[in-house]
């Protein structure tokens, strides 16, 4: 039998080998329900071994149900009939079983029907579900909504929302893009305003919303007439009632199965979330960080999935009296896919680690005031780390999700341009990827202040003080060079003083920032596996030169780019 979790030696090493005792002994307060619930574990290690039972579970769902089904979601794909969204066949029949197998709040608290899970193994449980079926992570994925709700809403709202998500009654979306605001959502024209009886009313137009048919959705609304930029959004919670039409469901390059839809509010009541005027600068970028988390599990899911078809064409397609995998020029485009798709995961599961303890700490905070100050200083650094982390991950592996499938279509030649293989629909559904929830040009812009500023080299320097990396002096000096050639390009630019010119070499910053972490995680793997050794010599071993190349380039001081690109482009 098909099980998507089982046969993926690479997460169980992570499983067996990361330690997430703090998060697992924050999220489950020192196992305080132990008594009180026979679902809740009793301490760290039977809190991971029913993590392992859950993934085993939904990956006996990707691999047996869902995935036989994809092919035939993709070709039927949804459709808007009478105002509303029908989803395909096969993804209500998997809706269907994740509901009854209770994985619809799965990071929900238990006193409202969820699982608590942190967001760790919520990302492991995402990618393996897009490794079967990407549309569908886009209803799965959506329980940050739920998230939200719980982080900032009342406890009334809690009560009255949360155990209907967990359940599966309802089903989630965020509706934050409009027509003319896209990336800058500080400059959404959609109102919310209140009437004497104390009610929000919502008015205007949101587009290209996931899941845009979803029950229930957090819309960001300008709720503060004459108030400009982000102070003037708040959120609000909008159960769907006949007050918002459905205009349209995109048709779409990919990911078929998934609705994305165009929403007509007139006067539709919603309820405020939190408060006024916090709507964009915390609500929604505490959403993203878990938004970016889940785009890149859902990236690696797919790549994964491609990696495997193209890595079983190459075993099967006879060209020159052999396997094409025995081509140089083939196993070295499978060697880099596999060795970048491992990277990406430690770097997936270490962003995902500090967003699991930043937001612990904040709820632990919450919850018991009386530690706020032993807790203050871990809960600003992780907040930095945090902002550094998610937008840096979802540069790399985003971008490296879109080149392996690219990559596992050549590999199959023409046969992948056909919708005979699978490969064909890989590669058109990785393509949003690096483009919703911020494009990765806009992660740059993200992430660089933690490159500058130098939070990078404070986890580096983390990383350098917890681990003793004697048994693998050799890489980890390598992983140190890489270190140095960042260190000195940023030396370089911050002495320049020229904006403009800093503005241009931020792509190239953030990716040589990617590198070094990767290299200084992949060397932690290094220490637990031999095997892990060679992944991490492989991946350092193209790096280096990259990043030469990108910092000689830097401090060349060469600003023709700057000086000619509006007489070339014109």
């Amino acid at each position: 039998m098909a099980n998507f979790y089982l046969d993926n030696s690479d997460i169980l090493f992570h499983m067996k080998s990361m330690d997430i005792s703090r998060i697992v002994n924050l999220r489950e307060e020192n196992f305080i329900e132990k008594d009180i619930l026979p679902e809740a574990p009793v301490d760290v290690e039977d809190a991971v071994d029913n993590y392992d039972k859950v993934l085993e579970i939904v990956g006996e769902i990707a691999g047996e149900f869902i995935a036989p089904r994809t092919s035939d979601v993709d070709k039927e794909g949804v459709r808007l009939i009478n105002g509303e969204v029908s989803y395909a066949q096969g993804t209500k029949d998997a809706i269907d079983r994740l509901k009854k197998s209770d994985l619809t709040g799965i990071t929900l608290p238990r006193k409202y029907g969820g699982l608590n899970f942190p967001k760790t193994i919520y990302a492991i449980a995402i990618e393996i579900i897009s490794r079967a079926d990407a549309a569908l992570m886009n209803i799965f994925g959506l329980q940050e909504i739920a998230e939200t709700i719980y982080k900032f809403g009342s406890e009334d709202q809690k009560k009255r929302y949360l155990p209907r998500f967990s359940n599966g009654e309802v089903m989630g979306s965020m509706a934050l893009t409009e027509p003319d605001a896209g990336s800058d959502l500080q400059s959404i024209t959609l109102s919310a305003h209140q009437k004497d009886d104390g009610k929000w009313y919502l008015n205007g137009v949101k587009r290209f919303i996931t899941n845009g048919n979803a029950q229930i959705s957090l819309v960001m609304a300008r709720s503060e007439p004459g108030v400009t930029g982000g102070r003037g959004i708040s959120l609000f919670i909008y159960e769907r009632n006949n007050n918002m039409r459905i205009r349209r469901v995109e048709d779409k390059l990919g990911i078929h199965g998934s609705p994305t839809c165009e929403l007509q509010f007139d006067n539709a009541s919603a309820e405020l979330l939190g408060q006024r005027k916090f709507g964009l600068v915390k609500y929604t970028m505490s959403l993203m960080n878990g938004a970016r988390l889940a785009v890149v599990a859902q990236a690696l899911g797919v790549a994964e999935a491609a990696y495997r078809e193209a890595h079983s064409y190459a075993k099967s397609r006879i060209q020159f009296g052999k396997p094409i995998g025995e081509i140089t020029a083939i196993y070295e485009m499978l060697t880099d896919m596999k060795v970048a798709i491992e990277s990406g995961r430690s770097f997936l599961y270490e962003a995902a680690r500090i967003v699991d303890i930043k937001e612990c700490i904040e709820e632990t905070i919450e919850h018991h005031p009386e530690q706020k100050a032993d807790l203050q200083e871990d809960l600003k650094r992780y907040t930095k780390y945090a902002a550094l982390f998610t937008p840096a991950l979802k540069t790399y592996l985003t971008e490296k999700a879109n080149k392996i499938c690219y990559d596992a279509l050549q590999i199959h030649g023409g046969s992948g341009y056909t919708k005979d293989y699978s490969v064909e629909r890989l590669t058109r559904d990785v393509r949003i990827t690096n483009i919703y929830e911020g494009t990765t040009q806009l992660q740059v812009l993200a992430a660089i202040g933690g490159i500058v500023s130098g939070v990078i080299f404070d986890i580096l320097n983390e990383y350098e003080s917890d681990y003793d990396f004697s048994a693998i002096a050799d890489g980890f000096n390598q992983a140190k060079e890489l270190r140095s050639y960042l260190e000195t390009a940023i030396v370089y630019i911050q002495e320049k003083e020229d904006k403009l010119y800093q503005e241009y070499h931020e792509r190239r910053l953030v990716e040589m920032g990617n590198d070094t972490i990767i290299s200084f995680l992949l060397c932690i793997d290094a220490l637990k596996s031999d095997r892990k050794k060679k992944v991490a010599q492989l991946f350092i071993a193209k790096a280096l030169p990259r990043c030469m190349a990108m910092r000689d380039y830097i401090l060349s001081g060469d600003r023709s780019m700057l000086e000619f690109h509006g007489d070339v482009v014109e």
